[in-house]
């Protein structure tokens, strides 16, 4: 912003400020207070709060056996074990050779987890990717057109928030059958109303500033100021909130896997484990309560992450 301000106050036959020495008032005084600003917040964020760095901890086991876990799983999690050792591998406790236990098939708990934690990712992902993409776009035409175009955008985006979200993601998934890729696309219609009104209140308030004005006054298409001046300053506001819903998003796809409209057999999602290990629990504790925990410290870290980060990149959190 302030290097939008400086570019219009200077005009076009102003000297190039040196580089070796920062210039008050100027681009250069302006960015070294930013990436002081940042390296403060960033500061804050990892040592002066240690639960962020706990959940900066599990957020990055999370991503780890997402990304690599094929690597580290002992087994296949998809395989069940031979009708001869069906009996003798089946539902046995943790162990050395099976950390975490095998379920009512033989199949290895830990490194169906592991595969439930990529699962979850790519859920997570997907939804989250289109509910950003559709919901900033409503939002920012809506904020910056105002009149007929936001009354019209804001009424459809209300008419989504008018039913409560699990409810409206059951009757979608419900309504395009029972597997991953329609729970994802059902999630996707319950999130992007909320990316709407968070986008547009931000272009409201954004495309009133100073930098707008001046862009208006030389010139700038109202496309330009949008997407290069107004979007940008919007983007802190929309990092907070995606991380906040990762965990929001995996908790809803294990929610309607857990009722049979998610996740179906042999896919190791873990609101799809929970829901099979209810036939043997509690004799079989460890089906339930290892998916369980880890869809619980999933979710909390990816909350504690976005909480911390609504501090970090909160520009008043400079001033406190």
């Amino acid at each position: 912003m302030s290097t939008e301000r400086t570019a219009v106050g200077a005009g076009v036959d102003a000297p190039p400020l040196p580089s070796s020495r920062p210039v008050v008032g100027g681009v250069a005084t302006g960015t070294n207070r930013e990436r002081t600003h940042l390296r403060r917040n960033l500061h804050r964020f990892l040592v002066g709060n240690r639960l962020n760095l706990v959940g900066v901890v599990i957020v990055g086991t999370f991503l780890v056996l997402s990304l690599a876990g094929e690597l580290i799983a002992p087994d296949d999690p998809y395989r069940p074990a031979p009708a001869v050792e069906l009996a003798t591998t089946a539902l046995q406790g943790p162990s050395w050779s099976h950390l975490l236990g095998t379920d009512e098939i033989g199949r290895d708990v830990f490194s169906r987890i592991i595969a439930g934690a990529r699962t979850s990712l790519q859920v997570a992902v997907v939804v989250l990717t289109f509910a950003v993409a559709i919901g900033t776009a409503v939002g920012a035409i809506s904020g910056y057109l105002g009149g007929l175009a936001d009354e019209l955008l804001m009424r459809l985006t209300d008419l989504f928030l008018a039913f409560p979200a699990l409810v409206l993601a059951v009757a979608v998934a419900a309504t395009l059958g029972r597997n991953l890729e329609n729970t994802m696309i059902a999630l996707s219609t319950v999130f992007w109303p909320w990316y709407a009104r968070l986008v547009r209140a931000q272009v409201l308030s954004i495309k009133e500033r100073e930098f707008v004005t001046a862009g208006r006054s030389i010139g700038l298409t109202p496309g330009r100021l949008l997407l290069r001046h107004i979007l940008p300053n919007a983007v802190s506001v929309v990092i907070v909130q995606v991380t906040l819903d990762v965990g929001y998003a995996i908790a809803a796809t294990s929610a309607l896997s857990f009722i049979g409209l998610g996740a179906q057999v042999p896919s190791a999602e873990w609101g799809k484990m929970l829901a099979d290990s209810r036939t043997y629990f509690p004799d079989s504790w460890w089906l339930f309560v290892f998916p369980g925990v880890a869809l619980t410290l999933t979710i909390f870290a990816f909350n504690v992450l976005g909480d911390g980060l609504q501090d970090a990149l909160d520009p008043r959190s400079g001033r406190r």
